[in-house]
C-alpha cells in the first residue's frame, strides 16, 4: 500500500521534472535544481545533512549540496523518485512516513505555488488528518519564532497552540494550509487570520519555520 510520503515523493519528482531545473520555488534563492539537490543530500548524505540542524556543519552541507546541484538534473529527479539506498534509515517505511510526509508535501507545494497559475489542491480527509497530527505534535517548534501569540485552528474547531503570548492571532484553515503558513510560506498559504491588525502584520513578516 502506498504511503502519504511515497505519494508526495512521486508528486514532487513529477513537478520538478515538468517545470525544469531553472523553475522558481518558494525557498528563497533556490531554483528547482537547488531544491532537488537538497532533497537528495538529505536522504543520501547523512555526513553532510547534519548541517541542516548544526550550524558548525553548514559549510560542509553547502559544499556537498553544490556538488549534487552540479549533477545532471534528470539524475537528481530520478534519485528522488526512486528513493534512498536500501541501507538508509529513510528506506524503512515507518521512518519514511514519519520523516518525509511533511517534507515532501511542503516541497511539492514550494514548486507548485511558485508558478503563476497555482491553486490549492484538494487533499483527501485522511491525508489532512495525518498532516494535522504532525502539526499538532510540532506546533510549538513551528511557532517558536512567532513575534505574537499564535493559535492554529481547523475549520472543525480543533486547535493547537503554536506560541503562547499576547496579543494573540488565530490562524484558521485546513491542516495543509496551516502547515505551510507556520513553515514560513505565509504569503502562499490559504488561511484566515483573526487578531489585532498590527499583530497580524507582524506575523506575516516573521520568519516562521523550524
Amino acid at each position: 500500500m502506498s504511503t502519504h510520503a511515497k505519494r508526495e515523493r512521486l508528486l514532487l519528482a513529477d513537478l520538478l521534472e515538468t517545470h525544469g531545473p531553472e523553475a522558481p520555488t518558494l525557498c528563497e534563492g533556490w531554483t528547482a535544481r537547488d531544491l532537488a539537490a537538497h532533497v537528495v543530500v538529505r536522504e543520501r548524505r547523512s555526513d553532510a545533512a547534519g548541517g541542516l540542524l548544526i550550524k558548525q556543519l553548514a559549510p560542509r552541507l553547502e559544499r556537498v549540496q553544490g556538488e549534487f546541484a552540479a549533477k545532471p538534473y534528470d539524475e537528481l529527479v530520478q534519485l528522488i523518485r526512486t528513493g534512498p539506498p536500501r541501507l538508509s534509515p529513510f528506506a524503512l517505511k515507518q521512518v519514511d512516513e514519519a520523516a518525509n510526509t511533511v517534507e515532501f508535501f511542503i516541497h511539492a507545494e514550494d514548486v507548485r505555488r511558485a508558478q503563476p497559475d497555482w491553486s490549492p489542491r484538494e487533499l483527501d480527509p485522511v491525508f489532512e488528518d495525518a498532516l494535522w497530527r504532525r502539526l499538532e505534535t510540532a506546533a510549538r517548534m513551528y511557532g517558536r519564532k512567532s513575534p505574537v501569540g499564535l493559535v492554529l485552528r481547523r475549520p472543525d474547531g480543533q486547535t493547537a497552540v503554536a506560541k503562547r503570548g499576547a496579543p494573540v492571532v488565530t490562524a484558521v484553515g485546513a491542516p495543509s494550509e496551516l502547515l505551510l503558513f507556520v513553515s514560513g510560506r505565509q504569503e502562499h498559504a490559504d488561511v484566515e487570520l483573526d487578531g489585532d491588525k498590527d499583530a497580524v502584520a507582524r506575523l506575516h513578516q516573521a520568519g516562521l519555520g523550524l
